[in-house]
């Protein structure tokens, strides 16, 4: 297993069960496991649970306070790293059913693609790696490092009790690296390895002024207006230029390392083209700020809905007597979540103190791979493997995953390496996957494999 021509005829393997790995994917994907609505969570957790001891792998179904963790396992490789999988088998709900062109969980290929809901976030990806696995074990009987597959069932609730669960099971869990496939490519298609994931958390702004909604001229000027209340307060936490006004919400940031900066430099970008694709006239503020630096080392502050007064057609000339703002902040290596909420808090309580701030229990850390990681290596070379063109190296994800569940619990490095066609319209109607995309992250997956086999676990 040790010689570079053992993954050879595992990629010759994987090319003659093409359309059958194709069939297993679409069985796969007709079973729903939406978490938010606790449907077929259950089903789905005992199929993988078959589905992975049928090909070779010590499995169990973990029991949390919320739905169950499948572990996986094999640990025959002695003096080779063991390399954490993660991914998750719960997906979002189909709604709206009218935008979908074909049932979401009947799945269907049209010009090269793959459509159903989860096929890319993250059924297909992590299946992709199941594939993998298999067909190693099919090829040469064995794995050339070993593996801890973690297929988590809460991820698209937000993850609420993988860290309780990680943090319980440190030696069930115990590995060199984690490794997630999940996520979009690069916009331009180029396959990816990203280094970190942003943390999010969300809050709420609530106003009540009046008992009731009033006429709006005979009491307008008198009454205060709950949107106005809210609409200042926003603008004392994010000013007009894009900098976020909120006291210490930027401190202890960690800066972009030369590494960071130099890959992000890399990174193909075509602004214009972007701004077409969704019809914009400009970036938001700061104007100079560059287009990599606000999505990989900065944190933000988003509005996600304003919801107050009257919104039917025509005019209704009302003062409304409560309104409300949703938000989310995306936060960046080393801010903490309860840290920021603390923070926040402070800053309405100081400014709009009639207005009432509710935050959601759960937030999600960031969380940061070096790019210097001696683990970087090997991955790069099962995406030349995998793809015959080296990958392009994003510092940090511009999304949130609970990548820090690695990284700050368990100590180890977590890279994202995504699978999926940049256009995959993941928690949207018309859900996809191209052919290509799977097939190459079955690839991807092997090489991975095969390249850390190449290596001694570390001291």
């Amino acid at each position: 297993m040790a010689s570079s021509n053992a993954l050879a005829p595992v990629f010759d393997h994987i090319e003659a069960n093409r359309p059958v790995f194709l069939d297993r994917l679409i069985d796969y994907l007709r079973h729903p496991s939406i978490s938010a609505e606790n449907l077929g969570i259950a089903e789905v957790g005992n199929l993988l649970l078959g589905m992975l001891t049928q090909i070779g792998l010590e499995t169990n179904l973990v029991q949390t306070e919320g739905h169950p963790m499948v572990v996986a396992r094999w640990e025959k490789a002695p003096g080779k790293p063991t390399v954490l999988l993660y991914g998750h088998y719960d997906v979002q709900p189909a709604d709206p059913l009218d935008k979908w062109l074909s049932p979401p969980f009947e799945p269907t290929i049209r010009d090269g693609r793959l459509y159903a809901r989860g096929v890319g976030d993250n059924k297909g990806q992590h299946f992709a790696q199941i594939l993998a696995i298999e067909s190693h074990l099919r090829v040469h009987g064995e794995l050339p490092c070993n593996v801890i597959l973690l297929l988590e069932g809460e991820e698209e609730i937000g993850s609420p009790h993988i860290a309780d669960f990680v943090r319980a099971n440190t030696g069930l869990l115990k590995a060199d690296l984690a490794v997630t496939a999940d996520g979009p490519r690069h916009a331009s298609g180029a396959p990816t390895i990203k280094f970190g994931s942003r943390g999010v958390v969300n809050f709420e702004l609530r106003c009540r002024h009046a008992s009731r909604d009033v006429h709006s001229g005979n009491f307008g000027g008198v009454v205060p207006n709950p949107v106005w209340t809210l609409v200042h307060l926003l603008g004392t936490m994010k000013n007009a230029a894009g900098e976020i006004t909120i006291d210490g919400f930027e401190d202890g940031i960690e800066p972009a390392s030369p590494e960071e900066l130099a890959a992000i430099e890399r990174l193909p970008l075509d602004i214009e083209a972007f701004k077409r694709s969704l019809a914009l006239k400009r970036l938001d503020a700061p104007a100079d700020r560059p287009f990599y630096d606000r999505l990989c080392f900065r944190p933000t502050l988003t509005i996600n809905g304003f919801h107050g007064g009257y919104g039917g057609p025509g005019s209704k000339t009302v003062l409304p007597n409560e309104a409300f703002v949703k938000c989310d902040i995306r936060l960046v290596e080393a801010q903490d979540p309860e840290d920021i909420l603390r923070k926040v808090r402070a800053h309405v309580e100081k400014h709009a103190p009639e207005v009432e701030f509710i935050a959601e229990e759960m937030g999600m850390q960031p969380s940061k791979t070096p790019i210097s990681s001696p683990y970087t290596a090997p991955l790069r070379r099962a995406f030349v493997a995998a793809h015959g063109e080296e990958p392009l190296l994003i510092p940090a994800g511009f999304g949130s995953l609970p990548n820090y569940v690695f990284t700050k619990i368990l100590g180890i490095p977590a890279f994202v390496t995504p699978y999926a066609n940049p256009d995959e319209a993941n928690h949207a109607p018309n859900e996809n996957m191209t052919l290509d995309c799977f097939h190459s992250g079955v690839r991807t997956g092997a090489a991975l494999l095969h390249e850390l086999g190449q290596m001694q676990k570390p001291a």
